[in-house]
């Protein structure tokens, strides 16, 4: 196991990674590419290509011996590194080990109801992260991950077991390369695998024109969860706020209309799914 492994980002507080009021840690590293990911920053590891640190209008990236060296002391949160980057990357991440997660943690247990571990795609350390469970449900907190689905679930048969519950995204089912850069289809056979012992607390589609199988993704998930009326199934309009130019240039034409949304809502809901939320974003 890793003794220390890159975050991305911690957010101390939020109501939108699970139930009830929440820590994430969002985690560096993904293993897919989503064409309207809004964390693109977290898929690659810094390649110290050094771009961003002209640019930093506070001086807290600097060039040290060939690396790029973070002061998040002088950090003002501009995110013009983030933007220069051309890797998927971000120079911001930091390493942590299991203890200093805990540390940061205890300091909130009282205010929250569990922690959720995000990224990027969190089963790529999923040893890290067991070990993790580990210590939180010591101090009374519930584990969720928020998870892709793609993973190989024997080889991580620890962090499921010590997970309370996971959310999972299911992207798309047959145009995955288009959307998501990957070649890997274990996505619907994992969610099956995880609803069939009780672990999954919400499924999550974001809905784009084209570059998915959008009737076909809703109309097979729904499918699945008409047998699990406790799961919530979150049908998310793509939309383009905070994504980088070239990204706006590939959806803008592609974001499902009110109608339309309207017409999946009906549709899901006339399958059998009990709990279905739209999030209904706006289009910029």
């Amino acid at each position: 196991m890793e003794t220390k492994v890159p975050v991305n980002k911690i957010i101390p507080f939020s109501n939108v990674d699970g139930p009830g009021n929440r820590l994430a840690i969002f985690f560096q590293g993904c293993n897919i590419s989503c064409v309207y990911c809004h964390n693109p920053e977290t898929i690659n590891l810094c390649s110290n290509c050094k771009l961003c640190a002209p640019g930093c209008p506070v001086k807290a990236i600097k060039e040290a011996d060939g690396k790029v060296v973070f002061n998040d002391k002088l950090c003002v949160e501009c995110d013009k590194c983030i933007k220069t980057c051309k890797t998927k990357s971000s120079p911001r991440t930091k390493n942590y080990s299991v203890d200093e997660l805990i540390e940061i943690i205890e300091e909130y247990k009282l205010f929250i109801r569990g922690i959720t571990v995000s990224g990027g795609e969190p089963t790529l350390k999923a040893p890290f992260i067991a070990e993790l469970f580990k210590k939180v449900k010591s101090l009374g907190l519930t584990c969720f991950v928020d998870t892709n689905g793609f993973f190989e679930k024997d080889s991580i048969s620890e962090l499921i077991e010590v997970t309370d519950k996971f959310m999972v995204d299911i992207k798309a089912i047959d145009k995955l390369e288009t959307l998501c850069d990957t070649k890997m289809k274990n996505n619907l056979d994992n969610l099956k695998y995880l609803l069939s012992i009780d672990k999954v607390y919400e499924v999550r589609t974001v809905l784009i024109e084209d570059l998915m199988d959008l009737d076909n993704t809703v109309v097979t998930v729904a499918n699945i969860l008409k047998a699990y009326p406790e799961v919530i199934y979150k049908l998310i309009r793509v939309h383009t706020e905070g994504l980088k130019d070239d990204q706006k240039e590939k959806i803008k034409d592609k974001i499902p209309t009110k109608e339309r949304m309207n017409y999946i809502e009906k549709l899901v809901r006339g399958i059998g799914v009990e709990k279905v939320e739209i999030i209904d974003t706006p289009i910029i």
